[in-house]
């Protein structure tokens, strides 16, 4: 799998695990319990077949999944590294 498209399979698994959480967070995830059940198992299930290619990609797609606030710190991190790095070369 590109790059690209594992950045954009794990952003897309991190705001449906944020939406779980905030979901939770306001005590009605008992509404949705299913979905977000079967959501989960679609996630393993993909992380099983993605780590026959990638096995990296496979490890930050469950660690995505389950701690998301923790993934978007890190790549909002990441972001504002290279936004620091870009401005100091005098990119745009």
């Amino acid at each position: 799998m590109d790059p690209e498209t594992a950045d954009l399979l794990i952003a897309f698994v991190e705001k449906v695990g944020l939406l779980r959480r905030d979901i939770q967070h306001r005590k009605e995830l008992d509404k949705y319990e299913g979905r977000f059940a079967r959501i989960e198992q679609m996630v393993s299930k993909l992380a099983e077949h993605v780590a026959q290619e990638n096995p990296d990609l496979a490890t930050a797609l469950r660690g995505t999944w389950q701690y998301p606030a923790r993934a978007l710190a890190f790549r909002n991190a990441a972001h504002q590294k290279q936004v620091k790095k870009d401005q100091e070369s005098g990119d745009p």
